[in-house]
């Protein structure tokens, strides 16, 4: 089968391992950068790609069947419109835009056109997170009582978005896919140090149905780097900690059980489970790849992205009302 071309569009932070790895996948037709100097530098790494600082020679290369783009944020709706209207398929980095508005406009737009649209949700795509969402639905963990996330840093600070929009998409995604369901009610609270009204800290919580809760607590402004996520089941506990090289997910058979009425502890294995060495941006773009080829909708498909949104747009709003809880429609993802 022919392997789709694509035009990886923005190439800074992020956009560098898209290029990378479609590339190894050959995929690479063209990069597009709008720096005159970062882009004579791919042009010299990957010299198999064709390479222009003008998003519409992307757009009106025939070979080129899929548009990636790695730009800004407040970009995506614009640039991610005009890839669909020169009927490409679409790969746009998470959030799949600013607002839920442009963002179902993008969905509905892609289903007009036929076309492929996936949203760079990664974690999804984690070897852990596949195989901890498979132990969660056949029960492994019994049932959910809680999870939380931590996503710290020093740096990347963005001055077009705030860390809530920044960091905290991979882990509701997550979260949402865990769970099954969207959340009943979303809080946030946070706080701006370096720059005006742009927050630097949030912490979000997230109440589901079965009562089960979650909080997301996100930050570029930390001492050190940690990515975790733990889920906490009424039979075992789950790590996963991606910032580890060896033993990223642990089950701990752990849980409290009463006895002659009183609350009592039990421990007995912690097991640390194998992972395949796979790259999650390669089984990303790999299944990308495979979704234009096969014509079916991904795993993280618009509607996937849409989700995300609609929590992150609630948790913003409770933001800027001082951590005010918001209600939202129960919804099965």
């Amino acid at each position: 089968m022919t392997i789709p071309k694509v035009a990886v569009v923005g190439c800074g932070y992020w956009g560098k391992n898209l290029v990378r790895v479609f590339s190894q996948l050959r995929a690479l037709q063209m990069i597009c950068e709008a720096d005159s100097t970062r882009l004579a530098r791919f042009q010299t790494e990957y010299p198999q790609a064709q390479a222009s600082g003008s998003y519409a020679a992307a757009l009106n290369d025939p070979k080129v069947q899929a548009i990636v783009l790695a730009t800004p944020a407040e970009t995506h709706a614009t640039l991610g419109r005009q890839a669909l209207q020169a009927g490409k398929d679409l790969f746009i980095e998470k959030p799949l835009a600013l607002n839920y508005h442009q963002g179902e406009e993008l969905v509905e737009l892609a289903e007009r056109q036929g076309a492929i649209l996936m949203v760079g949700h990664l974690l999804e795509y984690h070897p852990a997170v596949v195989q901890l969402q498979e132990l969660v639905q056949q029960g492994e963990l019994g049932t959910l009582n809680y999870i939380y996330s931590n996503r710290l840093n020093l740096g990347k600070v963005r001055r077009e978005e705030n860390i809530l929009w920044s960091f905290a998409p991979h882990d509701i995604a997550v979260l949402l896919r865990l769970v099954g369901t969207m959340p009943l009610e979303v809080s946030a609270s946070g706080a701006a140090y370096l720059q005006a009204e742009i927050a630097d800290v949030t912490v979000t919580h997230l109440l589901f149905p079965q009562n089960i809760r979650a909080h997301i607590f996100v930050s570029w402004l930390h001492p050190y780097k940690e990515q975790k996520l733990v889920v906490v089941g009424d039979r075992k506990m789950a790590v996963f900690d991606d910032v580890i090289k060896e033993g990223k997910l642990k089950i701990y058979d752990k849980r409290i059980e009463w006895v002659d009425e009183q609350p009592r502890p039990r421990q007995v294995a912690e097991t640390t489970l194998y992972l395949p060495p796979d790259e999650p941006l390669k089984l990303e773009c790999g299944h990308f790849l495979t979704c234009i080829q096969e014509r079916r909708q991904p795993l993280t498909d618009g509607a996937s992205g849409l989700r995300v949104l609609k929590v992150l747009e609630t948790a913003q709003r409770s933001l800027s009302q001082g951590g005010t809880p918001i209600h939202l429609e129960e919804e099965t993802v």
